[in-house]
């Protein structure tokens, strides 16, 4: 990880966008871009992933700001650690409280759909996804492993024989992780529901209703079917969450636009693979190790 003192060009142009769009908006602008799609292979999964380091960004970026300005958040990862998660949506709420808005130029997948349910507005375009937040354990859907098991279940409770085929697959399964992943599915669904009732639906007479459909919705495997699911604006707004369309904004869109791409030439033309920074320059960012 490092912290930038001398700008290249690709830098040079990130910053002059964000400028811009603060300008713009009369808004903070924090940038929180992931290069998941430039960047692959077990030894940068950690790196492009959602995880506690990148509250260390977020602290470099937030000081000095004036947080009564609200905050513009661009979203572009593909999600993380769930405990990293919850921790740096509290952070950004106890700095800038429900004032919000989450910006996804493209995609904002798992962990991240679950930080812009923090903001009390969605930004998206049409090209724009968000995606479900069911819990995954070791890479597997823990809906998955818990509807497996009920299967197996039923199929042994109606034909016992059943049981021989389905042992080897049940003594697979840790004594604890039924449990875990009940739990798991619970924790994710409680987090999202407490921000939405308190930011995107505060003071709507339904907002519990709404939040919990909403949930039910990005936190269940069966109507999804898979985690990779992308979920355009369309299906964003159908489900209740606020989504405001970015193209209603023609100069809003060109530089939203132009900063995303900027983000996307700079990790497909150096060794970056996140980068957290501010419209007034402040940049933290994380490198692919052994490259230059």
């Amino acid at each position: 990880m490092t912290i930038l003192a001398q700008s290249s060009p690709l830098d040079k142009v990130r910053k002059k966008y964000l400028g811009e769009l603060a300008n713009h908006t009369g808004r903070n602008v924090i940038s929180y871009y992931s290069g998941f799609l430039q960047k692959n292979g077990q030894e940068v999964t950690n790196l492009v992933s959602m995880t506690d380091d990148d509250k260390n960004g977020l602290m470099s970026a937030i000081h000095g700001l004036d947080t009564s300005k609200g905050l513009d958040l661009i979203l572009h990862t593909p999600g993380g650690d769930i405990a990293a998660l919850e921790s740096i949506g509290k952070y950004l709420r106890s700095k800038f409280g429900t004032d919000i808005r989450a910006i996804v130029p493209m995609i904002s997948m798992s962990c991240g759909t679950m930080l812009a349910c923090c903001a009390k507005e969605i930004v998206m375009g049409k090209q724009s996804n968000i995606g479900p937040f069911d819990p995954q354990m070791g890479g597997m859907p823990v809906h998955g492993i818990l509807e497996e098991y009920e299967r197996a279940k039923r199929e042994i409770t109606s034909n016992p024989a059943a049981l021989a085929w389905w042992q080897f697959s049940l003594q697979k399964l840790h004594p604890t992780l039924i449990g875990e992943c009940e739990k798991a599915i619970r924790w994710a669904s409680e987090i999202v529901h407490e921000w939405l009732i308190t930011g995107m639906f505060a003071g709507e007479h339904d907002a519990a209703d709404k939040a919990k459909n909403i949930c039910d919705q990005l936190n269940n495997h069966a109507t999804t079917y898979t985690h990779a699911r992308h979920l355009h604006a369309e299906k964003a707004k159908s489900i209740g969450l606020k989504v405001i369309d970015l193209e209603d904004d023609q100069s809003f869109q060109d530089l939203v636009l132009t900063i995303h791409h900027s983000y996307m030439h700079t990790f497909g033309s150096s060794a970056a693979c996140k980068i957290i920074e501010n419209h007034n320059g402040s940049t933290m960012m994380w490198n692919v190790p052994n490259q230059n």
